[in-house]
């Protein structure tokens, strides 16, 4: 009987944010019995931020080989070239959906839907709120991209995909499927219900209060889950995977990578950092048919390159000829009987920056030992909080760690000059709504989310673009996005300005663009919602950057641009 495969990965949730990994506050009874019945690896690792983390995953290769570094500028883009794990099932048979956060390219080709999903309810670039994300979202009753359509649905957002991923399981309890939960939760802003977050405000800060609550509000969904497989028959030959994509982010306070409140697992880091709280996070396989239950630990360093060939094994699928994993199949562990398992080294890092620069915020693991941007050296097994630096005095095993590390960034280093970028012209996606979420730079020369947008961030970058076809295409510059449909100068009234109401007026008198060669401009009338440009391009890569100018001199880029070749439809026939 061919094996289903439910895969749940939350966002931001460390190691230590559950109670049966020790947390003595946090409430998480399904997530906690689902350990109990599971293998679990203790020592599991991932990026250090989110979408390097499901690059791994996703192609069982090192996330800096395949493109994806960053969370915004372009680099959370999956390199066209690469095959996903969605590809995979597809290609041996499977029903594939995805249900939640993609975070690996809002644009052809690197939708959820060009990359093996036959479903995708996906919202916007790394979180809700953030600039691609359909405009005014904030975790309840939203409106997500169904296969690219907007599309409304009730609800608070993990609870929404909970009840899609069960929907697409029950029309496709006649085939095999891989159904991927990848929930925003407990990213933040912390937004959840106050039934959720009132269970913790006695004893906890406002903002743990709100993150637990969307944690306990996850391990509600995974009960439901759970009962659904139950009753619906699928439990016995499903895989029911759960794991996080890095450290926590509101689970703790630290000083300089301490705990000075709040639990971490006694582990130094958090989300972005190079020490273990910053990458190590659970990993919970549960399959009784297969004898993967009754709560065994495996403490085995293990990485999230290593699920996609530990799934293809135990699945029983056909690989693409000629396919270079980085990830090693876990399957001998998981039988639970004595293997040979040859010890290596594994390297994580978090670069966050246009091109990585060596050794930056890198750990570099091999068994219980962890080198830290090359130089600090720590044992696990003696100081787990990673106190005592102790490189000095192992300089052998030092040099050795370093030796493997120059060995893994010559093969990730090698195509980081190459460009990733979005179609334009392509007849899968007629219309390209281009963002400031992607213009190429780092965190500063980008708006990435809609509190930027309303607050008139100052920024502007390029975008890479690929022509797909010659023809005259036409640019259309906004400063709000076509659901919000407000003129270029205006304000969006409101009592205060976050990530979710009001919006600041910017006096923008002129728009640009440049496209590789050739640059227009043209008087912008304040009360229109747009200026829109036309230009002759023929097929090939180039850059485009456009500029808002106010009166006052100031410039900032177009926040959001809609690009359509003319005539596309007649040219697609």
């Amino acid at each position: 009987m061919p094996q289903n495969v439910v895969f749940i990965i939350t966002d931001d949730q460390g190691y230590g944010d559950l109670g049966c990994t020790g947390n003595p506050v946090i409430s998480t009874p399904h997530l906690d019995c689902l350990y109990e019945e599971s293998v679990r690896f203790t020592d599991f690792h991932v990026g250090p931020t989110c979408a390097p983390t499901r690059a791994g995953l996703m192609t069982g290769r090192f996330h800096n080989s395949t493109g994806v570094w960053h969370t915004v500028g372009g680099r959370s883009l999956l390199r066209r070239d690469e095959v996903s794990l969605a590809d995979i099932f597809r290609c041996n048979g499977y029903k594939t959906g995805i249900f939640g956060k993609w975070h690996l390219g809002d644009n052809y080709p690197y939708r959820p839907q060009d990359r093996g999903f036959d479903e995708a309810v996906v919202h916007g670039g790394g979180g809700i709120g953030q600039t691609p994300d359909y405009w005014g979202n904030d975790y309840f009753d939203d409106t997500y991209y169904n296969m690219g359509a907007a599309e409304a649905h009730q609800g608070y957002c993990t609870d929404v995909w909970f009840r899609l991923a069960m929907d697409f399981m029950t029309r496709q309890q006649d085939n095999p499927f891989f159904c991927y939960i990848p929930t925003n939760a407990p990213h933040a802003p912390f937004q959840i219900a106050d039934v959720y977050a009132d269970r913790y405000r006695d004893t906890e800060p406002e903002v743990r209060a709100r993150f637990y609550g969307m944690i306990s509000n996850i391990d509600e969904n995974v009960g439901r889950l759970r009962t659904f497989l139950d009753d619906a028959g699928l439990a016995d030959n499903t895989i029911l995977i759960f794991m996080t994509d890095n450290g926590t982010d509101g689970g703790c306070v630290q000083e300089d990578g301490f705990v000075v409140d709040g639990y971490n697992a006694n582990m130094r880091g958090k989300k972005g950092s190079p020490y273990e709280g910053g990458h190590r996070v659970p990993f919970f396989l549960h399959r009784p048919g297969m004898g993967f239950a009754g709560g065994r630990d495996i403490d085995t360093l293990a990485a999230n390159v290593d699920v996609l060939p530990t799934i293809v094994e135990l699945v029983g699928l056909d690989l693409p000829c000629n396919l270079d994993l980085d990830g090693r199949s876990l399957y001998p562990l998981l039988q639970g009987r004595s293997v040979s398992w040859e010890e290596r080294v594994l390297v994580t890092d978090s670069q966050r920056v246009p091109i990585p620069v060596k050794w930056k915020d890198s750990a570099i693991m091999k068994g219980k030992w962890r080198l830290i941007n090359g130089c600090q050296l720590y044992d696990l097994t003696t100081d787990p909080e990673q106190r005592n630096d102790c490189a000095g005095v192992n300089l052998k095993l030092t040099a050795a760690m370093r030796t493997a590390y120059d060995i893994w960034w010559n093969k990730v280093s090698s195509r980081f000059e190459e460009e990733i970028p979005i179609s334009i012209g392509s007849v899968r996606e007629p219309t390209t709504r281009i963002t400031s979420h992607d213009w190429r730079g780092d965190v500063g020369d980008c708006a990435w989310n809609q509190g930027e947008i309303r607050a008139g961030k100052e920024c502007n970058s390029y975008v890479e673009l690929f022509v797909e076809q010659a023809g005259t295409y036409s640019f259309e510059l906004r400063r709000w996005p076509q659901e919000e449909d407000r003129a270029l100068a205006e304000g969006i009234p409101g009592d205060r300005l976050d990530w979710f109401t009001g919006g600041e007026a910017l006096p923008i008198r002129q728009a640009v663009i440049r496209v590789g060669n050739q640059e227009r401009s043209a008087e912008a009338d304040p009360r229109s919602p747009s200026v829109t440009f036309e230009l002759r391009l023929e097929p090939g890569p180039t850059h485009m950057q456009t500029y808002f100018i106010d009166e006052t001199g100031s410039a900032r880029g177009a926040y959001f641009v809609y690009v359509t070749r003319a005539h596309a439809a007649s040219a697609s026939q």
